[in-house]
């Protein structure tokens, strides 16, 4: 909240807030906040101003900026002794995607993708979903590695999917939750303890039943967990999901660098923007000394990078917290342990979900 110390009489019009306004930019994406139809709502009673601003996601990164600077223009107009900032956030589908492809009630679909396993993809998709949701997002996570599904381990979800039926009487299934998000993963429909021998095009048609037939809405995200490489079951995917955009997971070394180069490869030739990298097992912090260790090299993101002309959205340490809570059903980002690395998690939700938006706005 701001507010002045010394109160002054002058009248408060709602066309001086608007011009006030007017002054603050939306730093990523440009443009004031009452051209980009931000704002949503003011109200004025007796010097105090209460005004709602409607973000394009929840997990905005520089919501604060933005509440700042609108509070300090805002102040500035004679009159207003106080003002009250609210926000809420559309998250708005992307420009582009046919509605025919599109998944019912899904604004986003998010590809979390890797060159080749052991990267620890899952890890980083179920973290960011989870960030996502804290933030005040909705959230759904589908496992689509079919034939390694790790997601009811790592989130701590047991049990069979319930059938229903839609609106229209069509059979639909009601996805598994927990820690905020809803969950879908072939593990919750096979013995754990079987391994899952299935040829390509079953894989594919029960995954578009898994996006299709799931009641998913409403959701701001949909994560997709996508099978490592660029085989098969990964290309059909890349082809014939709604996707908004694909996050690649590396390691620093160079042969995992490789093969991302690849995967980002095969996204481009069918038209799936590239969202970022992110780096996991960046480097490793002894937690007796606090000395830094780059296990797996140093420098292997930021070369691709500048390679690929994409970011890095986020560079994510080794910690044992982060591999426990994998193996218990408790996401490091629900911890407060020191190397959980809570904190870099949700920065990199907020760094994707900023990515979405400059990305989605660019293209209207």
């Amino acid at each position: 909240m701001g507010r002045l110390t010394n109160h002054q009489s002058a009248t408060v019009s709602e066309d001086q807030i608007l011009a006030a306004l007017r002054q603050v930019q939306e730093p990523e994406l440009g443009g004031d906040l009452v051209s980009r139809q931000m704002v949503k709502h003011i109200a004025i009673c007796d010097g105090i101003v209460r005004c709602t601003i409607e973000l394009t996601t929840p997990a905005c990164p520089l919501k604060d900026q933005i509440r700042s600077e609108a509070e300090a223009a805002v102040l500035a107009v004679p009159g207003v002794r106080e003002v009250h900032i609210e926000f809420t956030a559309n998250v708005r589908r992307p420009a582009g995607i046919p509605e025919q492809s599109a998944i019912p009630g899904v604004a986003n679909v998010i590809a979390v993708a890797a060159g080749k396993g052991g990267v620890g993809k899952s890890t980083v998709a179920a973290n960011l979903a989870v960030a996502l949701a804290q933030m005040g997002a909705q959230v759904g996570l589908l496992d689509a590695d079919v034939f390694g599904p790790s997601l009811p381990l790592m989130l701590g979800v047991r049990g069979q999917p319930m059938a229903v039926s839609d609106a229209n009487g069509q059979p639909m299934m009601l996805p598994l939750s927990n820690h905020g998000i809803k969950v879908m993963s072939v593990g919750f429909l096979i013995d754990e303890s079987q391994p899952v021998i299935w040829r390509g095009p079953m894989v594919s048609q029960l995954l578009r039943q898994f996006l299709y037939q799931v009641a998913w809405a409403p959701l701001d995200y949909l994560i997709i967990d996508m099978p490592p490489g660029t085989g098969d079951v990964a290309l059909t995917l890349a082809q014939s999901l709604p996707l908004t955009g694909a996050l690649i997971v590396t390691t620093p070394q160079q042969v995992a660098t490789i093969d991302v180069i690849k995967a980002m490869e095969m996204f481009r030739k069918v038209n799936v923007p590239l969202l970022g990298i992110v780096e996991n097992m960046a480097y490793f912090i002894a937690p007796d000394t606090g000395k830094r260790y780059d296990i797996f090299g140093s420098g292997g993101a930021e070369r691709l990078a500048q390679q690929l002309g994409v970011p890095v959205l986020g560079q994510i340490p080794l910690g044992m917290s982060v591999r426990e809570g994998g193996d218990n059903g408790q996401p490091a980002v629900i911890s407060d342990a020191p190397d959980a690395y809570a904190d870099i998690f949700r920065e990199l939700a907020r760094q994707v979900a900023a990515r979405i938006s400059v990305l989605q706005y660019a293209m209207v």
